[in-house]
């Protein structure tokens, strides 16, 4: 697989060292890559028109537009490019969930932690093909597992929301044998995409598209745990 990677960052150095990296990371792993850089957001949101990319290594504070506007607005584009904000700020973590960015590199970034987290980044690209198939009234329904954001059972039905809700006759244990680790279960009635949550509270897990779903006591430590386990990381996003 072939992955397109931008690099946007304002000060020229910082750009080419990490577009340099990138391209090391996937010459160390035999795979193709096409790595554009870009010196403003504005720059990489024209060049989106043209083609999306992959994976986003942005930088935040840039004149015009902030890395994590542009983020968001490419966020609106597309659920599965993998978001990598790349900075010297570390008061902007918060932001990251509400665009579902993979991870928060502080600057000076070393040539091993970047090639972890673009590892982790590939992992989930490939991921984003799986594909899960309901028969919903009487019909076959092919609904990508990136795009389900959390399933939940009333009876002897699961209703899954992916965008659209698709209700089928099947237990929640069933559908959770036929999903991957991404997806926690929460309480008895709920599970939920962690790579698509936006914020956890001790009463409720919110989702990048609005939703919620609410938490158990004594839910809240399982879930962030489930979240930095997931991400394979101790730290931060």
């Amino acid at each position: 697989m072939e992955y397109n990677i931008a690099v946007c960052d304002d000060d020229p150095a910082d750009r080419a060292y990490i577009a340099s990296l990138a391209r090391a990371w996937a010459s160390e792993r035999g795979m193709g890559v096409r790595v554009a850089e870009f010196s403003t957001a504005e720059s990489l949101l024209f060049a989106w028109e043209d083609g999306r990319f992959d994976i986003l290594l942005l930088d935040i504070q840039m004149p015009g537009m902030d890395g994590v506007e542009l983020a968001k607005s490419l966020r609106r584009e597309d659920e599965t490019a993998q978001i990598v904000f790349v900075t010297g700020f570390s008061e902007y973590i918060e932001e990251g969930y509400e665009v579902a960015a993979l991870h928060f590199l502080i600057k000076p970034v070393g040539p091993e932690k970047l090639a972890r987290v673009l590892d982790r980044a590939a992992r989930n690209l490939r991921k984003s093909e799986r594909v899960l198939t309901l028969e919903v009234s009487g019909e076959l329904a092919r609904l990508p597992l990136r795009q389900i954001t959390f399933a939940e059972v009333r009876g002897n039905y699961v209703t899954v929301h992916a965008g659209e809700d698709y209700t089928a006759k099947m237990t929640l244990s069933e559908l959770e044998s036929r999903l991957d680790e991404r997806f926690l279960r929460v309480g008895r009635s709920f599970a939920v995409n962690l790579t698509l949550v936006s914020k956890v509270t001790r009463r409720e897990i919110v989702l990048t598209d609005g939703a919620s779903v609410p938490l158990p006591r004594g839910a809240y430590e399982t879930v962030n745990r489930a979240i930095l386990a997931l991400e394979g990381t101790h730290g931060t996003i």
